[in-house]
């Protein structure tokens, strides 16, 4: 993933110095991989529906 080379040094940064591993770094920038992003979307879309189907 492209994000993933822009903030490595973050990533880096965040595993050595809080010693957690690399996807909790990427989860505490707000990137992750291709699947956890289209599960969010998908879980706002159900939301969203949800609310639309209520009011």
């Amino acid at each position: 993933m492209a994000e993933t080379h822009n903030y490595q040094m973050a990533i880096d940064l965040l595993c050595c110095h809080l010693g957690i591993s690399e996807e909790e770094a990427k989860q505490q920038l707000g990137i992750g991989s291709q699947q956890q992003v289209q599960k969010h979307i998908a879980d706002a879309h159900h939301i969203l529906m949800s609310v639309n189907q209520d009011g």
